[in-house]
């Protein structure tokens, strides 16, 4: 029986995604998560075999838990639920651990083929994802997110997700001094001014979902 975790701050997707795989007579859905918090502590608490993690959530987000929870275990395979990715995005997302990359556009059979085999050991990339992830290497310019380190990414990716600095502050364990230092240093080095330049900077590319 394949074990898994679906974490996705959307309740009617995450909640969908769970009775369908729950449906399977090989997968089981052992618990569901808002957040990257939650998702981590239930990754730890109820140890699945996966975790489908959607990486734009409240909090620290799906990068950040896919690094820990694969830091927590490397026997837990992290299956990255999205909408949009780039190439520098994706490759950060394998550097933390993720195993393969489903689109949340896929039908039914798909997803439950994506997790077989991942449980399997095999990595899974959803064609339409790959051909983008291809055409973003052929096509399209430097994304300017790839400059930032990963506490400034992670950063970046809670303001663009409407995140105040005094909950990014408490989310991540530091002073909301520190976050505005991060915040000031991100702001030149991608050449906006404000939240509202760098989330419309964030949509262009990928950091965050049009319709979240």
């Amino acid at each position: 029986m394949i074990r898994v975790l679906v974490a996705d701050d959307h309740h009617l997707v995450r909640t969908s995604i769970a009775h369908l795989l729950d449906d399977e007579p090989d997968i089981t859905i052992v618990g569901e998560a808002a957040d990257g918090e939650e998702s981590i502590r239930l990754a730890r608490e109820l140890k699945p075999d996966i975790v489908l993690m959607d990486i734009r959530m409240p909090g620290i987000g799906g990068l950040e838990a896919t690094r820990k929870i694969h830091h927590y275990s490397h026997d837990i395979r992290i299956l990255v639920l999205t909408a949009f990715i780039e190439e520098g995005f994706a490759q950060r997302l394998l550097d933390a651990g993720a195993h393969g990359f489903i689109s949340k556009g896929s039908q039914h059979d798909e997803m439950v083929t994506a997790v077989r085999n991942v449980f399997a050991g095999q990595r899974y990339v959803s064609p339409d994802i790959a051909q983008r992830l291809v055409l973003s290497r052929v096509d399209a310019s430097d994304n300017p997110f790839d400059q930032l380190s990963q506490r400034e990414l992670q950063v970046a990716m809670m303001i663009v997700n409407c995140q105040k600095v005094a909950e990014i502050a408490d989310r991540m364990f530091l002073s909301p001094k520190t976050v505005n230092t991060y915040r000031y240093r991100i702001f030149e080095k991608l050449d906006v001014h404000s939240d509202v330049e760098l989330t419309h900077l964030g949509l262009r590319h990928g950091l965050v979902d049009g319709f979240n």
